[in-house]
């Protein structure tokens, strides 16, 4: 059932509206949100880019986006309806005159429905335009002092923690904190949410989530693919930006965090931003101990044929950028201490996944005979977040046969397969999320600047000390070597997907 708020008038503004993410994310969200009747019955979208356009031609482009990325097949009726309440406007962000086009048509969606709306800023540009396009639409009524206007800003935020600072007093000198919604699209995955079911709503798993009964826990986003076109963008980034400031330290929030007093969004961002001040900061000479840096050569990754990153396109070809990265953390806790959180991510590795593995501190087997205990395995916790949506917990069982023999059996949960079949996408349950006026996915300002402070000593030594061994693994392996002795000291080994 909606709420008030998800229920009033709504005028969405996209800037960007003719970018990537538009195509492939934000059009394909909204109209499934229509199709499930999840929309206000009165709505306006206000498409806005730089790109001179007939609004016929722009429509054009975005159903085929909704044709290759819907999870629900084009209904004629229902994408007519939402073009005939889609306009667009181009100009220069830069320029006042854009803004009052803006105002004008809010003005006038607002005068054809009296009372209540909802403006909601849905920011899909570069960060550098963040600033800048909130400032110029301060003065405007909708803007001012209204619970109704929400501004969501696509990531990167910041692009270390100076500048993440500087980002967000520049927007929050003219919007308030709980107008904002920092989006992170991983917080919107299904099995992402469910963590917080699974820990929370269950009496069987709480109890031994400490350092009492876990060893380690891992997190891994691989990927097969390279940069796709996004040279430019990936080498003044690169792995430990793009992947683990945001969404793996997220994901690292969700398993750690300590129970909520109550599923409100402040008092949950209170508990994420708790485990990230936990976090132990690394000097320069830890932060070498505890990460790896890797960076792809030429090589053959199944049957494609992959260059070296330094000879992709619009990189450096002395680029010190790393396309692989894994950090061992530590998080100063009374439930975590000792407990090594391992993270990792790259491109161009065996196998796409992203999961969370838990490892569970063996039971003594004095009881069993030896050789009963040959196969003998502590017990994992996986949580697969993509491609499959599903959580495997293996045990130890009696193996069938007249004698005492152990092997590791697994229960597994499948979501699309138990729950249903035809997930809503992460951008749906944002998007939604923001038309309630619920954070509670969306990262607040000290969340950031939280990150930011982990991450940042470890730029500045990665920055400080050229990679020399680079490139140091081949497409479609499982990265660095260095990443498998950082936890082999520890008796450590990582849970690749080809032997999972």
């Amino acid at each position: 059932m909606k709420n008030e708020s998800a229920s009033l008038p709504t005028v969405f503004i996209i800037f960007g509206a003719t970018g990537d993410l538009t195509f492939r994310k934000l059009m394909p969200a909204l109209y499934n949100l229509l199709l499930d009747g999840m929309l206000p019955e009165v709505f306006s979208i206000i498409g806005i880019a730089r790109s001179p356009m007939e609004k016929e031609e722009l429509l054009s482009k975005l159903k085929k986006g909704v044709v290759k990325f819907s999870r629900r097949k084009l209904n004629e009726e229902k994408w007519n309806h939402l073009c005939e309440n889609f306009e667009y406007l181009s100009g220069d962000f830069s320029e006042s005159g854009l803004y009052e086009d803006i105002n004008r048509s809010v003005i006038n969606f607002q005068g054809n429905n009296l009372g209540k709306s909802n403006v909601i800023c849905y920011l899909a540009v570069s960060p550098n335009f963040f600033g800048p396009i909130t400032k110029n639409l301060a003065g405007y009524p909708f803007i001012k002092k209204r619970d109704n206007t929400r501004f969501v800003f696509e990531k990167p935020f910041g692009h270390d923690l100076e500048s993440a600072i500087e980002l967000n007093k520049s927007i929050m000198s003219v919007l308030r904190e709980n107008q904002i919604y920092r989006i992170d699209h991983y917080l919107g995955k299904e099995t992402v949410q469910n963590i917080l079911a699974f820990r929370f709503a269950n009496s069987l798993f709480e109890p031994l989530w400490n350092k009492n009964y876990i060893e380690w826990v891992q997190i891994s986003s691989l990927e097969q693919v390279g940069l796709e076109g996004r040279g430019g963008y990936y080498d003044t980034s690169g792995a430990l930006r793009d992947m683990i400031q945001n969404h793996m330290l997220q994901l690292m929030c969700m398993i750690a965090m300590e129970p909520p007093n109550s599923f409100d969004a402040n008092e949950i961002r209170n508990k994420k931003s708790d485990v990230l001040s936990a976090v132990r900061k690394y000097n320069e000479e830890e932060v070498f101990q505890n990460t790896v840096r890797g960076q792809y050569d030429a090589g053959m990754n199944g049957e494609k044929k992959v260059p070296a990153y330094r000879d992709e396109t619009n990189v450096d070809p002395n680029s010190n950028t790393e396309t692989f990265a894994a950090v061992k953390l530590h998080l100063d806790t009374w439930r975590w201490e000792g407990v090594p959180f391992y993270i990792r991510t790259g491109k161009n590795l065996s196998q796409k996944t992203t999961s969370i593995a838990i490892k569970f501190k063996p039971a003594p087997n004095y009881s069993f005979p030896k050789e009963a205990t040959t196969n003998w395995q502590s017990n994992f916790l996986i949580i697969h977040i993509n491609p499959n949506m599903d959580i495997n917990l293996s045990f130890q069982a009696k193996v069938p046969g007249q004698l005492m023999q152990l092997s590791k059996v697994n229960m597994e949960f499948n979501f699309e397969k138990e729950l249903m079949a035809n997930t809503p996408e992460a951008y749906e349950h944002l998007i939604y999320d923001v038309l309630e006026d619920d954070a509670t996915l969306f990262m607040r300002s000290d969340q950031v600047e939280g990150a930011w402070k982990i991450i940042n000593p470890i730029l500045s030594a990665w920055q400080n000390n050229q990679a020399r061994e680079f490139p140091n693994y081949k497409p479609g392996s499982n990265g660095p070597n260095k990443a498998d002795e950082l936890l082999a000291q520890f008796g450590h080994v990582w849970m690749n997907p080809e032997v999972d």
